[in-house]
Order: structure tokens, then sequence, then C-alpha cells
């Protein structure tokens, strides 16, 4: 396979390894699937592993798409040697193959196009062979009035805007440049002219330089974001042109005669005017790629995180979504988050009015069952959470602050219009509060990840490779929670291996015209949904209802028939070797070994024979912020409270307190030891206690610490 070994190669993998990864992903294998279900043949590699075969597979084609293109190109010009072609094919890279092509690439008249049209392309050959001649001489059989050359000095400096293109499009010598670029290239921003009033949270900035290779990402983004917003100037240069100059003259000038000191001209123009400006977008482009990834990188964990978070799981909610004067949106949902009822409460707008909320909720409670109460931690969301505690309710639940990140964009979403076509946008986002606490994960497929709000510079990065990025994440959660086949959402089911959008459809729409599915096998009745779709979804698919035990597993239906040779061999049904740890404990599974089930896939079926379609998120637990600290005006230094880390970045740790202002920890202030990656110390919604070291009022910020607590 033509591209096995490179990845092998750059991944550190075996090649046996990367063509059967290959292959199946070829055959439209998934990555859930192909690492569940597919061990024996990619050796057991994971997500993470096969999802970079892939990627560097993509990238791996585009380069010799690309590759034959220029080929083309260059073919059609007359061009191409021999020697030309056999640089092309061994380039690695797409920068390399830009730059053999650059000489040969259509391109707008410049200074030298002109010249050459001048006639003046004779006199820059004549300037590169740097032989001693006499230069006036020389350069006065080129001077034409008409052609626009009107003396000695005019040749000359047409040849030399000849020569410094042929500089600037030289492989060798961009490589060079590249290299001094990447040893020593700054990065460095200054102010707009009059632009400081305006761009003041881009303060810190306005005269500044560090190493280019060395800058965070959280600092490029910002940096090219004020520039983007006009109030910097960015620029990524060498402190010092002379390597860059020294080592082209040493490429390029080869004597000490008039036409050498021509050359050198050549050489300086050429690298200040087009190479070096040349380089520094290269450059500018591959920080900005750079910091992109380490973004995206980043927003992605958080999103993993964020929907493998804790679910309460079916209880009857009361979901609030809270607003002081427009008062706190209430509804009732059911166990499987069905809308029973729906209201609007003013705790906020007089003391009657607080009363008759207090009695209300209290009625709600009673009448629909309630089990737990979600409040949505936006505007209101603490005051609220204080009308709640005030009640006197005649059972015990618990109140729950629930994050509304996104609530509004499902709300206002095609989603949620179908699912709630005769009601407002306000009991949409109600009911989304109140089922994110019942099953973050069920609920959050349903908004666009860029819009759960979780990122760092969001909205600056490569949007293409975020979205892919994302739905890599929410694809491999929805797969390794499993998915209940009866009553997931369109949305849930479309992010199932296999199945995608319009085989979701599908499947609902059976589901509503026929009833609840039976079994797994059912659903090869869904029109459409054939032997390779059954083949990628079915183990991700869990039937509670089903008369097969195995279907309430990941157990993949082509296993089954081996799981009941062992519960033959065993003297009992599959079902009683589920339920019997001594008879499990029998069973010697080398037995079992065959050509394509191994040891590997043999010992995920004991597992799932102990615990079928264990949920692997962590249990549920219930948080509450200091009831004395409600404002950003509450906070004193010293301070110790709880809290809930919201958002982690590169440079720290979000973490709300309860003051509708998020506070950060960072990275410096995360632990008694140094650490590289916030994400080794906290993860998402993780309950932490943080010390207050700084609040500032007038730009509402707030540091906090985790040292030492």
């Amino acid at each position: 396979m033509q591209y096995a070994a490179i990845i092998a190669q750059q991944l550190n993998l075996n090649n046996r390894q990367v063509e059967k990864t290959i292959e199946l992903l070829e055959q439209g294998a998934t990555v859930p699937f192909i690492a569940r279900y597919r061990k024996e043949a990619t050796g057991s590699l994971n997500e993470v592993q096969i999802t970079a075969i892939r990627d560097m597979l993509i990238r791996l084609k585009e380069l010799d798409k690309r590759r034959e293109a220029i080929l083309t190109s260059i073919r059609e010009q007359g061009k191409l040697t021999p020697e030309l072609e056999r640089q092309i094919m061994a380039a690695q890279s797409m920068t390399e193959l830009e730059d053999l092509y650059l000489p040969y690439k259509p391109k707008r008249r410049t200074r030298a196009t002109m010249a050459v049209e001048r006639g003046l392309e004779p006199l820059a050959n004549e300037l590169q062979q740097q032989y001693s001649c006499n230069l006036e001489q020389l350069a006065a059989k080129f001077v034409n009035a008409d052609k626009g050359v009107e003396t000695i000095d005019d040749a000359l400096a047409g040849a030399r805007d000849i020569l410094a293109e042929r500089v600037s499009e030289n492989a060798q010598a961009r490589t060079k440049v590249r290299n001094v670029f990447r040893r020593s290239a700054m990065l460095s921003s200054k102010v707009v002219k009059n632009k400081e009033e305006e761009g003041g949270k881009f303060e810190s900035w306005f005269d500044w330089q560090e190493n280019a290779m060395r800058a965070p990402s959280h600092r490029i983004l910002a940096l090219f974001r004020g520039e983007e917003e006009g109030v910097l100037r960015v620029h990524v240069q060498p402190d010092d042109d002379t390597p860059a100059l020294d080592a082209l003259d040493r490429q390029f000038v080869s004597g000490q005669y008039a036409s050498s000191e021509q050359v050198r001209m050549a050489v300086h123009d050429g690298y200040k005017r087009l190479l070096a400006p040349s380089i520094e977008t290269e450059f500018y482009n591959l920080l900005k790629e750079k910091a992109d990834k380490e973004a995206i990188r980043v927003f992605a964990e958080n999103l993993r995180q964020l929907l493998l978070a804790s679910p309460l799981g079916q209880k009857r909610i009361l979901a609030i979504d809270p607003g002081f004067r427009t008062g706190c949106k209430t509804v009732c949902l059911d166990a499987q988050g069905q809308l029973l009822h729906n209201e609007t409460i003013y705790p906020f707008t007089s003391v009657r009015e607080e009363r008759a909320a207090i009695a209300k909720l209290e009625a709600l409670v009673e009448a629909f069952q309630i089990e737990a109460i979600a409040i949505g931690n936006g505007t209101a969301g603490r005051e609220t959470e204080e009308v709640v505690k005030r009640c006197h309710f005649n059972r015990k639940l618990i109140a729950v602050m629930v994050s509304e990140n996104g609530a509004s964009v499902y709300s206002a979403s095609d989603v949620a219009r179908r699912e709630f076509p005769d009601y407002d946008v306000t009991v949409r986002g109600a009911v989304s509060i109140g089922r994110r606490l019942m099953d973050p994960l069920s609920e959050l497929v349903k908004i666009d990840p860029k819009s759960i709000g979780v990122g760092q510079y969001q909205h600056d990065v490569n949007q293409t490779l975020l979205q892919e990025s994302l739905n890599d994440v929410v694809v491999s959660c929805v797969n390794s929670v499993g998915v209940e086949l009866n009553t997931a959402s369109r949305e849930l089911l479309s992010y199932v291996s296999g199945i995608g959008p319009a085989l979701a459809d599908k499947i609902v729409d059976y589901r509503n015209k026929q009833g609840a599915f039976g079994s797994r096998a059912e659903l090869k009745k869904v029109e459409r949904l054939g032997d390779r779709a059954f083949e990628q979804c079915a183990g991700f698919l869990r039937v509670r209802e089903s008369a097969n035990p195995l279907d309430r597993s990941a157990v993949h239906p082509e296993r089954y028939a081996l799981v009941e040779r062992m519960a033959h061999d065993a003297g009992a049904t599959v079902e009683q070797l589920m339920q019997s740890k001594e008879l499990r404990a029998k069973i010697n599974i080398e037995k079992y070994v065959s050509a394509d089930c191994g040891l590997p896939t043999l010992q995920d079926i004991m597992k799932e024979l102990d615990k079928p379609g264990l949920d692997p998120r962590a249990r549920f637990e219930v948080f509450e912020f200091d009831k004395n600290v409600t404002r950003i005006e509450d906070l004193k230094e010293g301070m110790v409270l709880p809290g809930i880390v919201t958002n982690i970045t590169a440079f720290g740790a979000f973490v709300d307190v309860g003051v509708h202002q998020d506070g950060l920890v960072h990275i410096s202030q995360l632990a008694n030891r140094r650490v590289a990656d916030p994400a080794e110390v906290v993860h998402l919604h993780q309950h932490v206690k943080v010390k207050v070291i700084e609040v500032d009022l007038r730009r509402h910020r707030i540091s906090l610490s985790m040292k030492g607590i």
C-alpha cells in the first residue's frame, strides 16, 4: 500500500497495523467501529491512533493530487525536465512542492515580467554569469527608448528586477531563509496610531516582542485578533536580516566583479522586497496553524469532558430558566424528558409575587412528583436558587445549577422547532436545561458544538478543522456511551457509527410507524439500512427490552453465535451466563480464539457479559456554591470558595464561584508543582476549592488560586 510505509514511519507504528487500518477505512469503516470491533486487524490501535492514520492518509492524498496538478501545468508549458520531475516526485510536503512550482506558476504582471517584456532578460542572464566585463558597455546594448529603457541605469535596474524575482523563487534560497526565520523570527506587535483607547483590551500587546516559534497559542491568537480588529500591527520577522542575507550572498554572489555587485544588489532587493515578505506570510500562516491546532485540541478536550459529564439519569425534573424582569420560565418533565407542563413565575418583581412563586413551585413539585430541580446558571440563576431553597417541599429533592451555554441556540434551532412546534423559545430553553441535567450527552448533541461555549478563540481558528475535530469528539463520545435505540433522538442517532442524518431519520420514521424495535436484528427492516451500515452501528445501539440479553450489551451481533457457544459449553443459557460470575469464571477464553477473533475481542466480550452496557460516565455528584457569595462585590481576597471548572485553556482554567463572572486560575496557580497543561490538573465540571487572590471590579476580573488548598 503506497501510503502505509510513510504513515507507519511518521507515527511510529507497525506497517501491518497501518495497512489494515487503511484497508478498513477505505471500506467505509468508522473510527469507533475499527477501535472497538477490529482490534485483531489493527493490533488494538486506539481511536487517537486510528484518527491520526485517517488524517495523514487524507493529507497524503491531497499532496499527490496537488503533485499531479503541478506536473500537468509544467508539462503543458513545455518546461518539465527529467530532473525537475524527479524533484517534484520526491517532494514530501506541500511547501516543498509549491517552492518547486513557484517559477512556473502563472502570475500577475510584476516588475520582473515587465522588464522581460522590455527585452532585458538577456542582460539579466549576462549579469548572472558574473564575469569580468565593461558593465556600461554591456548594458548600453539594451537601451531602447521605444521599449521604455531610456538609460543604462534603467537597463541595469530592470535586469536586477529579473534577478531579484529569480532569487525569491529559488527553492534552495527559500529553504535557507525559512531556516533563518525558524531560528530567529520574532513575533512583534505595535498599537495602531489613535487606537489606544478603542483597543484597551489589547493593551498588554501595544508594544510586544517574543520568539515566534516559542509563542503560546493563546497569545498568537490574541495578537492576530488585535490585528484583525485594526488595533495592532503584527509582524513575524528575524530581528537581524544579516544571517539571511549572508546565506543568500554565498549562494548567488560568486565573484568580485562589477557584475557580481549588480547580483548582490539584486539579491538584497529580492530578499527585502519579495522573499522576506513571502516567508513572513508563510510563517504568519504557520503560527496561525500551530495556534489553531492547539486551540482546537483544548476545545475538543473540553467538549469531550462536557459531553461525558455525569448524568443524573431518568428522573422527573422541574427546570427553571431564570430571569429578573421577564420572569422565570418553569417547565416540568417526565423521566423520559417529555414536557408535561410550563408556566412563568415572577419571584423578583415584588414580595407578593415571590410568595406566589414559592407556592407555585411547591405545588408543581407535588403535582408532578418532581425528583430534582434544574436551574439555569445565567442571569438571576443564584437568586433563583435562593428562592428554591426557601421552598418547603413535601419530599427530599436536589436543586442543581446547570450550564445554559448554547441553550438559546438550541431553542431557536430547527431541531427545537421540530420537537416543540407549539411552544416559544423560552419554553424550549427551559426544557433543554432540564434535559441537560438528566443526560448532558443526549441533549448537547442537538447543539452545534461551536455554540456550547467551552472553546478558546473559537471564532478565530480554522472553522473547517474545528468542525471536523469537534465532530470526531461527538462521534467518539456517543459511541463510547452507547445509544438506546428506542428512545434516542434523530440527532443522537446521527452520530452513531455508520448511521448519519439520513439513516437516523429513517430509523425514527420506522419507530414512529411500527413501534419500538424488538431487537437489533429488526434494524435490517429499516429502508436503506443495509448490511454494511448494520455492521457499523449495531454494536453501539442498545435495545433494553429485547428478548435477547446481548442486545442490551456492547457485544456485536457478529459475535452472538460465539457467546451462545460459550453458554452451551458451560451448560447454561446466555442470560444465565451473564448473571453468574461463577459460570463466567469457568470459561477458558483461549479455547475460543480463531483467525478473526483473538484475545482482545474475547476479553472485551467477557467484560460486557460481566457488566452489559455499562455507562463509562462518572456518578453524579450534587454541588453547592457558598450561600454567602452571590455577587462579585461579595468577593474578598483570601476567601476560599467551592467552584466548578467551566472552561480549560492553554493558560489556565476558568472557575464559576457563583457570582455570574468566572474567575481565572492561571496555569501558575493550579498546583504547587510546575504544570505544562492545565488538563493535567483539572477537568471540565470538576468540583474544586479555590482561593480569591485578586478582584478587579472595574474590568470584572477575578484571579483565583488552587495552590495548597
